[in-house]
């Protein structure tokens, strides 16, 4: 993997939309099965997953060995946070609850170092680490900045709102609906397929297709998803590792469920 060609940035090269899945377990087996399985982009969420920067350097490790690309959705828009997941080797990040440009400018400053024509950078530099390919990378702190890609979420009606100013920042390449989130703030929480939450997420599809910027989104099944597909989405995701898991679990179990209690009610003890 060429450290200063941003994988993620190249899947808007093939004629499909790319499709990812979220990454809940934060297990490297599980992380590299479903690179396995076929998406072209796995989010490895350090949010909400009890992970720490060693479990998300080993998942990216795995991930490695598969054609996915992964996508790390860091806890928050912090400096420290982005420099420590830039290091391990992240190219591709995730900025949660973003709700302004001026959230956005602070997040695209943490991924980039100073340069001598440009010193708004506020990445710290250090020589030896994954990301730099162990100090192998000719100039790495060089060339490193523009190797990297910035999805911002929008995950508030606020941060909707805000959409075209988040979007015109310079060095934001993406943006992405958080559903979930969006669903809580607007009063019906975990409800995405609610009315008003579809006609937001419908909406800024439309605007941010608009301005030219790609945009993406999470949905709960294959078929919501496709609708998002229909209304512009320009990449998106299904489910999660351990949703499926449980959904498949779930539905072995009701599918036994008559023959157990058959057993039961025909036992001689």
């Amino acid at each position: 993997m060429d450290p200063f060609v941003n994988p993620f940035r190249e899947l808007f090269k093939q004629p499909s939309v790319p499709l990812g899945t979220w990454l809940m377990s934060g297990a490297e087996s599980t992380a590299e099965a479903m690179g396995c399985a076929g998406f072209d982009w796995l989010v490895v969420d350090m949010e909400h997953v009890p992970i720490d920067y060693k479990d998300a350097y080993h998942i990216l490790q795995a991930i490695a060995g598969t054609r996915a690309i992964p996508v790390i959705r860091l806890a928050w828009n912090d400096l420290v946070i982005v420099k420590r997941a830039l290091d391990i080797g992240a190219q591709t990040l995730m900025f949660p609850f973003v709700q302004n440009a001026e959230d956005a400018k602070r997040a695209v400053a943490a991924t980039r170092y100073p340069t001598a024509t440009d010193l708004t950078g506020t990445r710290g530099f250090a020589a030896m680490h994954r990301a730099s390919r162990y100090a192998t990378a000719p100039d790495y702190g060089k060339r490193a900045n523009d190797g990297i890609f910035k999805m911002i979420q929008l995950e508030t009606p606020a941060a909707i709102a805000n959409l075209e100013e988040i979007a015109a920042v310079d060095g934001v390449d993406a943006l992405f609906m958080g559903p979930g989130d969006l669903s809580a703030n607007m009063g019906v929480i975990g409800n995405v397929a609610d009315a008003r939450v579809q006609a937001a997420i419908k909406d800024a599809a439309a605007r941010a297709k608009e301005i030219g910027k790609p945009i993406g989104i999470v949905g709960p099944t294959p078929e919501m998803v496709s609708q998002f597909i229909d209304w512009g989405y320009s990449y998106v995701a299904v489910a999660s590792d351990m949703g499926m898991m449980m959904r498949q679990a779930n539905a072995m179990i009701t599918a036994l469920k008559p023959a157990l209690a058959k057993a039961v009610s025909s036992s001689v003890y």
